[in-house]
């Protein structure tokens, strides 16, 4: 997984992909499958915060232009 500081929203999704490729494989361990699952469930959690600094973003924006 690549360092947070160089995350996109773009580039964990790509890996999200990646890895449910992977998953739905069938031909890893289990210790491989829960390592693919725990970084996944971080990319998610990054993605999930991207949308909604996005969408608090979004709305601000909206509420300015609002009062314009």
């Amino acid at each position: 997984m690549a360092a947070k500081a160089k995350m996109t929203y773009e580039t964990a999704m790509e890996r999200l992909e990646e890895i449910v490729a992977q998953l739905d494989g069938g031909s890893l361990s289990l210790d491989e499958s829960v390592k693919l699952f725990e970084e996944s469930t971080k990319l998610a959690a990054f993605c999930s915060s991207c949308l909604e600094k996005a969408k608090l973003k979004i709305t601000e924006l909206s509420k300015a232009d609002d009062l314009d």
